[in-house]
């Protein structure tokens, strides 16, 4: 454990999962680091539903593993259920989610921080970001300590000026319960950052001993459950199920009675609201013709009987509360162990960050999690890692670390909060993502290991495990296009059962795969398995979760082969783009051919390459090829 001092490499503020992420990956690439957070016993806390992943969260969760960051391992020595969701659609947009153990996911956490060695915990309030000139240089606390680093990542969460309503009940608050950061936002104005205001909420707490769970229905995990982490070896396991029901005509009678004590509609909260994870209240009155909606009951752990009610967030005052979730079936006597809210909080324009997250107007000070305008645990860690790697490498003095849009999901929202910033809480989704086919979450490891490794994020034993799994996969698939198989009664036979045609000549197998009806388990069954990669495989039990992600791969690869190499193309056309960088000093006032309005972005966003200029919004494609020319005509 690293001993307290004054002078860090890089101190970062706050304990949530952006400010984990960014001390772990700070540390494991060998710089003192503080993380310093109001709490230390509040670490890891899930402040909103108790699981990790979804529908495009899964995929970060998969690539902030794959380079060596701890959330999917954490979140498989607390799971209780494991799901795949969107499996009725491509193989693309498949995505993971782990119900978790609330309080097992926090110690778990504290003590992979507590076991790093170049990681020290201190507790404290930071109330000012110490500069000298346009460099952040280090922090002071509420008790007047003062600390100093090469670099500074802040990743307050929704502390900053937070405020939270319950009806029309409004009180400082960064969580129900705990401080705020005010004099921290107040600092952050006077440094000349432009802040703006989200709002956020989240639903009751249910005491479970009153939930008559015989009226639900059940929701069960996945068998056998795929684990997180791509480097967890144990089985992993479903311990318990969620439940769902539904709420009705009297619900939403119940909650238009209580509009006029809400704050979201007296015009209390005046930030914007997440658009896609609504408040209740938002679905009742935005959604009328809606009959009902889904609520999912989630367990909070297992040596707890609280639940989650997913799907009712709600400032409304706690009598509505109660009443509302009593008129649903199977909660007629519930009972509420803590009230929904809804908590707004300052964040900071995004579009004041570089790719690396270091923000432009001082130099060594990094912005990760909700302060950049983002919500979710898994947007949250995954700016955190990003942040942490950068900070590491500025104290270092090495070439920054930046992932585009064509490595991974994690390069797409950051590249997203950069160039176009955000006028509500940013949420990843799979539609963002161009380049999907290729950045899937089964194959993160094979795209991002190798660079967590150089980092020193990733331990040899693993990036050699990838490079192992590459090899088998390119073996199988020469396999697969070298060897035929002939139109006999045997294999005729298994394929008219499987609902596909027969075959009237010999086919390759790699042909044979590509049909949808033919899965990679079934070319098992049929082919010669003697001399071939499949003669080893099928000693593995198929059920083994690695075994399957490898097989997983290979048939993805042959199913959407001609997409794959499309997609390819596209990549090649954007990299052309993204490798015309545009120097630091360039003074856009002096290009020829942009209007007054696009210069006056380009000066302010400050695009690395002339890719990113092109997404900035309002870029014409006569401004890009002006700024093209001008650059060509530069580098002569």
């Amino acid at each position: 454990m690293l001993k307290a001092n004054s002078e860090y490499d890089v101190i970062v503020i706050g304990g949530g999962h952006a400010g984990i992420e960014a001390s772990l990956a700070s540390a494991r690439m060998g710089c003192s680091t503080m993380l310093l957070t109001m709490n230390i016993d509040t670490i890891g806390l899930m402040s909103c539903n108790p699981a990790i992943g979804g529908i495009g969260k899964g995929q970060l969760v998969r690539e902030l593993d794959a380079l060596g960051g701890e959330m999917g391992k954490n979140t498989d020595k607390s799971a209780i259920q494991y799901r795949q969701l969107n499996t009725k659609k491509g193989q693309a947009v498949h995505s993971s989610r782990a119900q978790t153990d609330r309080l097992l996911y926090k110690s778990c956490m504290l003590k992979a921080l507590e076991l790093e060695k170049n990681l020290l915990l201190r507790t404290g309030t930071v109330i000012k970001i110490l500069v000298k000139g346009k460099k952040a240089i280090g922090v002071e606390t509420s008790i007047g300590e003062k600390s100093y680093a090469k670099s500074i990542v802040l990743s307050p969460g929704t502390f900053l000026s937070g405020l939270v309503h319950i009806g029309l009940k409004s009180f400082p608050a960064g969580r129900l319960g705990e401080n705020p950061a005010n004099e921290l936002s107040q600092n952050l104005k006077e440094l000349g950052f432009n802040l703006g205001r989200f709002k956020t909420g989240t639903p009751a707490r249910l005491d479970g001993r009153t939930i008559d769970f015989n009226k639900l229905e059940p929701q069960l995990g996945d068998e056998p459950p795929i684990p997180f982490s791509f480097w967890t070896k144990k089985k992993v396991k479903n311990f318990r199920p969620c439940f769902l029901t539904y709420t009705n005509e009297k619900t939403h009678r119940i909650i238009k009675s209580g509009l006029k004590w809400s704050p979201l509609y007296t015009g209390v909260i005046k930030g914007t609201g997440v658009r896609y994870c609504p408040s209740i209240e938002d679905k009742i009155v935005k959604f009328a013709d809606v009959d009902r909606h889904q609520i999912f009951i989630e367990p909070e752990g297992l040596s707890t009987v609280e639940y989650y009610p997913n799907g009712v967030s709600t400032s409304l005052p706690i009598d509505i509360q109660l009443k509302m979730l009593r008129s649903i079936k199977g909660l007629e006597r519930v009972e509420i162990f803590r009230p929904g809210y809804a908590i707004e909080h300052d964040y900071a324009d995004p579009t004041q960050l570089k790719a690396t997250l270091e923000t432009r107007l001082y130099d060594n000070l990094f912005f990760a999690g909700q302060i950049n305008g983002t919500t979710g645990y898994e947007e949250a860690a995954a700016q955190g890692l990003i942040a942490g790697i950068n900070a590491a490498l500025k104290a270092k003095e090495m070439q920054e670390f930046i992932l585009t849009r064509a490595d991974g999901y994690i390069g797409v929202m950051i590249d997203d909060l950069v160039t176009k910033g955000t006028n509500e809480p940013y949420r990843m989704f799979t539609s963002r993502v161009e380049y999907r086919l290729l950045l899937r979450e089964d194959n993160a490891d094979l795209r991002l290991t190798p660079r967590g490794y150089e980092l020193g994020l990733v331990p040899y034993i693993y990036n050699r495990k990838i490079m192992q799994k590459k090899r088998k996969i390119q073996a199988t698939l020469d396999w697969l296009k070298q060897t035929r198989i002939a139109p006999i009664p045997r294999v005729n036979s298994k394929l008219k059962k499987l609902n596909t045609a027969c075959l009237k000549h010999s086919i390759t197998l790699e042909e044979l795969l590509r049909r949808p009806e033919i899965s990679y388990y079934n070319i098992m069954e049929i082919a010669p398995l003697s001399n071939s990669p499949l003669e080893i495989y099928s000693k593995f039990d198929i059920q083994n979760s690695k075994f399957s992600t490898l097989l997983w791969n290979v048939e993805i690869e042959v199913k959407y082969k001609g997409y794959i190499e499309r997609a390819l193309s596209d990549i090649e056309k954007f990299k052309e783009l993204e490798n015309i960088k545009i120097p630091n000093n360039l003074d856009f006032r002096t290009v020829h051919g942009l209007s007054n309005e696009i210069k006056e972005k380009f000066i302010k966003l400050r695009p690395l390459n002339l890719g990113q200029a092109q997404r900035i919004p309002g870029a014409t494609p006569s401004a890009i090829f002006a700024l093209m020319v001008y650059l060509k005509r530069r580098k002569k």
